[in-house]
Protein backbone atom coordinates (compact mmCIF):
# COMPACT_ATOMS: atom_id res chain seq x y z
CA UNK A 1 0.00 0.00 0.00
CA UNK A 2 1.84 3.24 -1.10
CA UNK A 3 1.36 6.73 0.47
CA UNK A 4 -1.43 7.60 -2.24
CA UNK A 5 -3.69 4.78 -1.00
CA UNK A 6 -2.72 5.17 2.67
CA UNK A 7 -4.23 8.98 2.16
CA UNK A 8 -7.61 7.54 0.66
CA UNK A 9 -8.45 5.26 3.32
CA UNK A 10 -7.63 8.43 5.88
CA UNK A 11 -10.06 10.46 4.01
CA UNK A 12 -12.80 8.20 3.75
CA UNK A 13 -15.28 10.38 6.11
CA UNK A 14 -13.31 13.90 5.94
CA UNK A 15 -12.86 13.87 1.97
CA UNK A 16 -12.13 17.30 2.14
CA UNK A 17 -8.64 16.66 2.66
CA UNK A 18 -7.32 20.17 4.52
CA UNK A 19 -9.07 20.80 7.89
CA UNK A 20 -12.21 22.78 7.22
CA UNK A 21 -15.63 22.16 7.84
CA UNK A 22 -18.17 22.17 5.62
CA UNK A 23 -19.71 25.77 5.78
CA UNK A 24 -16.28 27.07 5.85
CA UNK A 25 -15.84 25.12 2.85
CA UNK A 26 -18.45 26.61 1.13
CA UNK A 27 -17.96 30.24 1.81
CA UNK A 28 -14.77 29.95 0.66
CA UNK A 29 -16.51 28.71 -2.59
CA UNK A 30 -18.69 31.73 -2.53
CA UNK A 31 -15.87 34.17 -2.50
CA UNK A 32 -13.51 32.59 -4.76
CA UNK A 33 -16.02 31.77 -7.81
CA UNK A 34 -16.49 35.28 -9.72
CA UNK A 35 -19.35 34.15 -11.24
CA UNK A 36 -21.64 31.17 -11.74
CA UNK A 37 -20.62 30.22 -15.28
CA UNK A 38 -16.77 30.31 -14.04
CA UNK A 39 -13.78 27.77 -15.03
CA UNK A 40 -12.66 26.17 -12.35
CA UNK A 41 -8.88 24.31 -11.82
CA UNK A 42 -7.76 22.54 -8.81
CA UNK A 43 -3.89 22.03 -8.96
CA UNK A 44 -3.37 19.27 -6.54
CA UNK A 45 -7.23 17.73 -6.68
CA UNK A 46 -7.05 13.79 -5.35
CA UNK A 47 -10.19 13.10 -4.83
CA UNK A 48 -12.08 16.61 -6.59
CA UNK A 49 -13.88 17.41 -3.75
CA UNK A 50 -13.68 20.71 -3.59
CA UNK A 51 -14.85 20.76 -7.93
CA UNK A 52 -17.45 18.24 -6.80
CA UNK A 53 -18.90 20.26 -4.37
CA UNK A 54 -18.54 23.41 -6.76
CA UNK A 55 -20.06 22.06 -9.52
CA UNK A 56 -23.01 21.17 -7.27
CA UNK A 57 -23.78 24.35 -6.11
CA UNK A 58 -23.61 26.02 -9.33
CA UNK A 59 -24.82 24.65 -12.20
CA UNK A 60 -23.20 27.03 -14.88
CA UNK A 61 -19.57 26.28 -13.57
CA UNK A 62 -17.07 23.78 -15.84
CA UNK A 63 -14.45 22.78 -13.86
CA UNK A 64 -10.68 20.59 -14.49
CA UNK A 65 -8.49 19.06 -11.86
CA UNK A 66 -4.67 17.66 -12.05
CA UNK A 67 -3.48 15.45 -9.70
CA UNK A 68 -0.75 12.63 -9.79
CA UNK A 69 -2.56 10.10 -8.06
CA UNK A 70 -4.81 7.35 -10.75
CA UNK A 71 -6.52 6.13 -7.69
CA UNK A 72 -7.76 9.53 -6.01
CA UNK A 73 -9.06 10.90 -10.08
CA UNK A 74 -10.97 7.18 -10.38
CA UNK A 75 -12.49 8.03 -7.07
CA UNK A 76 -13.40 11.76 -8.14
CA UNK A 77 -15.06 10.67 -11.50
CA UNK A 78 -17.01 8.01 -9.72
CA UNK A 79 -18.14 10.32 -7.64
CA UNK A 80 -19.08 13.37 -10.35
CA UNK A 81 -21.26 10.37 -11.96
CA UNK A 82 -23.22 9.73 -8.91
CA UNK A 83 -23.64 13.40 -8.39
CA UNK A 84 -24.44 14.26 -11.99
CA UNK A 85 -22.17 16.65 -12.46
CA UNK A 86 -19.49 14.62 -14.72
CA UNK A 87 -20.42 16.13 -18.03
CA UNK A 88 -18.80 19.32 -16.70
CA UNK A 89 -15.70 17.88 -14.99
CA UNK A 90 -12.33 16.71 -16.85
CA UNK A 91 -9.44 15.40 -15.00
CA UNK A 92 -6.10 15.30 -15.67
CA UNK A 93 -3.54 12.41 -14.46
CA UNK A 94 0.12 14.29 -14.25
CA UNK A 95 2.64 16.59 -11.97
CA UNK A 96 0.42 19.58 -11.40
CA UNK A 97 3.47 21.69 -11.29
CA UNK A 98 3.94 20.38 -15.20
CA UNK A 99 0.73 21.07 -16.11
CA UNK A 100 -0.44 22.99 -18.92
CA UNK A 101 -3.87 23.97 -20.64
CA UNK A 102 -5.10 25.73 -23.51
CA UNK A 103 -7.89 27.40 -21.01
CA UNK A 104 -7.45 30.27 -18.58
CA UNK A 105 -9.15 29.76 -15.37
CA UNK A 106 -11.42 32.21 -13.50
CA UNK A 107 -10.69 30.23 -9.84
CA UNK A 108 -7.85 28.49 -9.53
CA UNK A 109 -7.42 26.09 -6.02
CA UNK A 110 -4.45 24.58 -4.62
CA UNK A 111 -5.56 23.99 -1.20
CA UNK A 112 -3.15 22.11 0.98
CA UNK A 113 -0.86 20.98 -2.53
CA UNK A 114 1.65 23.53 -2.02
CA UNK A 115 4.56 20.87 -1.59
CA UNK A 116 3.81 19.59 -5.37
CA UNK A 117 4.92 23.36 -6.05
CA UNK A 118 8.31 23.36 -3.68
CA UNK A 119 6.27 25.85 -1.33
CA UNK A 120 3.78 28.75 -1.08
CA UNK A 121 5.53 30.76 -3.61
CA UNK A 122 5.72 28.14 -6.27
CA UNK A 123 2.09 27.04 -5.69
CA UNK A 124 0.94 30.69 -6.74
CA UNK A 125 3.44 31.44 -9.02
CA UNK A 126 1.78 28.31 -10.92
CA UNK A 127 -1.75 29.94 -9.98
CA UNK A 128 -1.17 32.65 -11.82
CA UNK A 129 0.32 30.92 -15.11
CA UNK A 130 -3.21 29.49 -14.75
CA UNK A 131 -5.36 32.79 -14.06
CA UNK A 132 -7.69 34.36 -16.28
CA UNK A 133 -8.17 38.07 -16.46
CA UNK A 134 -10.66 38.84 -13.29
CA UNK A 135 -9.98 35.49 -11.92
CA UNK A 136 -9.36 34.42 -8.49
CA UNK A 137 -6.70 31.68 -6.70
CA UNK A 138 -7.95 30.01 -3.55
CA UNK A 139 -4.82 28.92 -1.82
CA UNK A 140 -4.50 26.88 1.25
CA UNK A 141 -1.27 26.27 3.54
CA UNK A 142 0.30 25.46 6.73
CA UNK A 143 1.48 28.23 9.79
CA UNK A 144 3.32 28.46 12.79
CA UNK A 145 0.30 29.48 15.44
CA UNK A 146 2.46 28.75 18.51
CA UNK A 147 6.24 28.11 18.49
CA UNK A 148 7.61 25.00 16.93
CA UNK A 149 9.07 22.17 18.93
CA UNK A 150 12.19 20.94 16.90
CA UNK A 151 10.01 17.85 16.04
CA UNK A 152 7.04 19.91 14.82
CA UNK A 153 9.89 21.37 12.45
CA UNK A 154 11.24 18.19 11.40
CA UNK A 155 7.60 17.12 10.78
CA UNK A 156 6.18 19.78 8.97
CA UNK A 157 8.86 21.73 7.57
CA UNK A 158 10.49 25.35 8.15
CA UNK A 159 6.28 27.08 8.47
CA UNK A 160 6.11 30.78 8.65
CA UNK A 161 3.43 32.50 11.09
CA UNK A 162 0.25 33.95 10.22
CA UNK A 163 1.23 37.80 9.56
CA UNK A 164 4.33 36.23 7.75
CA UNK A 165 3.18 33.92 5.76
CA UNK A 166 0.22 36.65 4.71
CA UNK A 167 3.05 39.26 4.42
CA UNK A 168 4.86 36.58 2.04
CA UNK A 169 1.48 36.36 -0.25
CA UNK A 170 0.81 40.10 -0.82
CA UNK A 171 4.60 40.79 -1.13
CA UNK A 172 4.06 38.39 -4.27
CA UNK A 173 1.94 40.36 -5.62
CA UNK A 174 -1.57 39.44 -4.45
CA UNK A 175 -4.40 41.18 -2.79
CA UNK A 176 -6.45 38.94 -0.18
CA UNK A 177 -9.88 39.13 -0.24
CA UNK A 178 -11.01 36.35 1.89
CA UNK A 179 -9.82 34.23 4.33
CA UNK A 180 -10.29 31.99 6.98
CA UNK A 181 -8.03 30.14 9.25
CA UNK A 182 -8.89 26.79 10.95
CA UNK A 183 -10.48 26.64 14.17
CA UNK A 184 -9.65 24.41 16.75
CA UNK A 185 -12.46 22.16 16.48
CA UNK A 186 -11.64 22.01 12.58
CA UNK A 187 -8.04 21.19 13.04
CA UNK A 188 -9.04 18.33 15.61
CA UNK A 189 -12.03 16.68 13.98
CA UNK A 190 -9.28 16.64 10.50
CA UNK A 191 -7.30 14.75 12.54
CA UNK A 192 -9.22 12.37 14.67
CA UNK A 193 -10.79 11.34 10.81
CA UNK A 194 -7.79 10.60 9.42
CA UNK A 195 -5.87 8.43 12.24
CA UNK A 196 -9.94 6.97 13.15
CA UNK A 197 -10.69 6.39 9.32
CA UNK A 198 -7.21 4.38 8.89
CA UNK A 199 -7.29 2.45 11.97
CA UNK A 200 -11.23 1.78 11.70
CA UNK A 201 -10.11 0.31 8.05
CA UNK A 202 -7.28 -1.46 9.47
CA UNK A 203 -9.82 -3.39 11.91
CA UNK A 204 -12.21 -4.19 9.65
CA UNK A 205 -9.65 -5.81 7.42
CA UNK A 206 -7.56 -7.80 9.72
CA UNK A 207 -6.86 -10.35 6.79
CA UNK A 208 -5.71 -7.98 4.63
CA UNK A 209 -1.58 -7.50 4.18
CA UNK A 210 -1.67 -3.73 4.78
CA UNK A 211 -3.62 -4.17 7.66
CA UNK A 212 -0.71 -3.84 10.04
CA UNK A 213 0.88 -1.16 8.32
CA UNK A 214 -2.14 0.74 8.04
CA UNK A 215 -2.89 0.05 11.79
CA UNK A 216 1.32 1.27 12.65
CA UNK A 217 0.68 5.01 10.06
CA UNK A 218 -2.38 5.84 12.07
CA UNK A 219 -0.85 5.22 15.11
CA UNK A 220 2.17 6.65 14.21
CA UNK A 221 0.48 9.79 12.57
CA UNK A 222 -1.77 10.15 15.74
CA UNK A 223 1.00 10.43 18.23
CA UNK A 224 2.94 12.92 15.76
CA UNK A 225 -0.11 15.07 15.86
CA UNK A 226 -0.93 14.88 19.90
CA UNK A 227 2.92 15.38 20.99
CA UNK A 228 4.34 16.94 17.99
CA UNK A 229 2.47 20.04 16.26
CA UNK A 230 -1.19 20.08 17.56
CA UNK A 231 -0.19 22.70 20.05
CA UNK A 232 1.52 25.00 17.35
CA UNK A 233 0.42 24.11 13.75
CA UNK A 234 -2.18 26.48 12.04
CA UNK A 235 -4.23 26.30 8.59
CA UNK A 236 -5.05 29.29 6.55
CA UNK A 237 -7.47 29.47 3.13
CA UNK A 238 -6.93 32.75 1.44
CA UNK A 239 -8.76 33.97 -1.44
CA UNK A 240 -6.08 36.15 -3.80
CA UNK A 241 -6.50 38.66 -6.55
CA UNK A 242 -3.33 39.81 -8.43
CA UNK A 243 -2.42 43.43 -7.38
CA UNK A 244 -2.93 45.86 -9.80
CA UNK A 245 -0.51 45.57 -12.32
CA UNK A 246 0.96 42.05 -11.88
CA UNK A 247 -1.34 39.93 -14.01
Amino acid sequence: MNRAQLSRLAHADHPIAAPLGDDSVRRLLEHGLPRPDARVLDLGCGGGEWLLRALASHPGVRAEGVDSSAEALADARRAAHARGVHERLVLHEGDAAGFASPHRFDLVLCVGAAHAFGGLPGALAAARGHLAPGGRVLVGDGFWAGAPSPEAVGLLGELADLPATVDRVTGDGWVPVHGHVSTRRELDAYEWAWTGSLASWALDHPDDPDHARALATAEAHRTEWLRGYRDSFGFVCLVLRPAPGTA
